[in-house]
């Protein structure tokens, strides 16, 4: 073997040799599925302000620092919960409530509250409307089966009304929005959430809510959930706890003076549009889990665990589940549904707060 001959093949054995060692290096790529929410905007933001890099095989400085790929996918709230229950995406940001049925065949972790409904699903009547009373023998609209519905039920519940005095009937809460704001023969109630609670108030001034979701503080919970089955893969709890961070350091920058307002507005862009004095409702009516000891207190407290109890006996009532999912808390465990602080904890941790 010549001189030349002899270092060609020394050079390719070395690159065979550290070829696996690169491959290692790679960090893995794992998907989160969200939709344009006020708690769930943020990750589309984290992106735009370069904490993260939502493209597959870029990396953000917070990638970097877990060693994980964070690959973001928009989509419509519906096509969320389909790619999730699917399979297609690691992780999704859904409610409490809408985990429960892709977790029965694919068992589920929650990973981190990122807000609550407090005002922001609310029934809106004409001002001549002053007691859920009148409404027995009109429709109530509003988009079946969904946290609008559950709203609706828990209030009549808790003002000692039987729901089937009421008429509750399917309709897209834009439409049913629309509707109302054009005074259309019939359409006397809506229940729906935001952006379309506050548009329909500003565009309607004689209209009110008649109640809303501060009547049940903290049982519409908006999530982020991922398969057990990711969260078990090479990077997995990694990926999750990059997810976190992530949330944490924009809600950092929503309290931080010089940074509060283009973030805020930042969220409104994704969020319907809504401008800066609109947005500051919007997350007084969608209150933020926005630190670890927030959402820790939340996953380890007693008050989920009746939450959740009553969530789960509205779905299958109402026939959004076919059986009762099992729901479990902390980590470990085979429950379809089980709520994690531990990845929480270890963010907390490790960013030494």
């Amino acid at each position: 073997m010549s001189h030349l001959n002899r270092i060609l093949w020394c050079l390719g054995t070395i690159a065979v040799i550290l070829m696996p060692v690169q491959a290692l290096a790679d960090p893995p790529s794992f998907s989160l599925a969200w939709s344009e929410y006020p708690s769930w905007s943020v990750f589309g933001v984290a992106h735009e302000v370069k904490l993260i890099d939502g493209h597959k095989g870029k990396l953000g400085p917070i990638e970097k620092k877990w060693n994980v790929d964070i690959v973001l996918r928009e989509a419509d709230y519906d096509s969320c919960i389909t790619m999730y229950g699917s399979g297609a995406v690691d992780a999704a940001a859904l409610t409490n409530m809408d985990s429960l049925n892709p977790a029965l065949t694919r068992p589920t972790v929650a990973i981190l509250p990122t807000s609550t409904s407090f005002g922001a699903d609310a029934l809106i009547v004409p001002k001549d409307i002053t007691s859920v009373t009148q409404l027995k023998g009109k429709k109530v609209y509003g988009l079946a089966k969904t946290v609008s519905e559950y709203m609706f039920v828990r209030n009549l519940q808790k003002l000692g009304e039987k729901e089937t005095d009421y008429t509750f009937t399917n309709m897209d809460p834009q439409a049913a929005a629309l509707a109302m704001q054009q005074k259309r023969r019939g359409y006397d109630a809506i229940a729906v959430w935001n952006p379309f609670v506050l548009d329909t108030l500003e565009k309607r001034k004689d209209t009110r809510v008649l109640f809303d979701s501060t009547s049940i503080p903290g049982e519409i919970i908006d999530m982020i959930v991922m398969s057990k089955k990711s969260l078990d893969k090479p990077g997995g709890k990694r990926f999750a706890k990059a997810v976190i961070d992530t949330f944490y350091a924009i809600n950092q920058r929503m309290t931080d003076p010089a940074t509060a307002d283009d973030t805020l507005i930042a969220i409104g862009e994704k969020f319907s549009n809504l401008g800066l004095q609109s947005m500051r409702k919007v997350v007084q009516q969608t209150r933020f889990y926005s630190t670890p000891e927030q959402g820790i207190a939340l996953f380890t407290g007693d008050s989920l665990v009746q939450t959740m109890r009553t969530v789960t006996q509205f779905c299958v009532s109402h026939d959004i589940v076919p059986k009762k999912p099992s729901v479990s808390y902390g980590a470990g465990g085979t429950a379809a549904l089980r709520f994690d602080p531990s990845y929480m904890q270890a963010v907390k941790k490790r960013n030494g707060d």
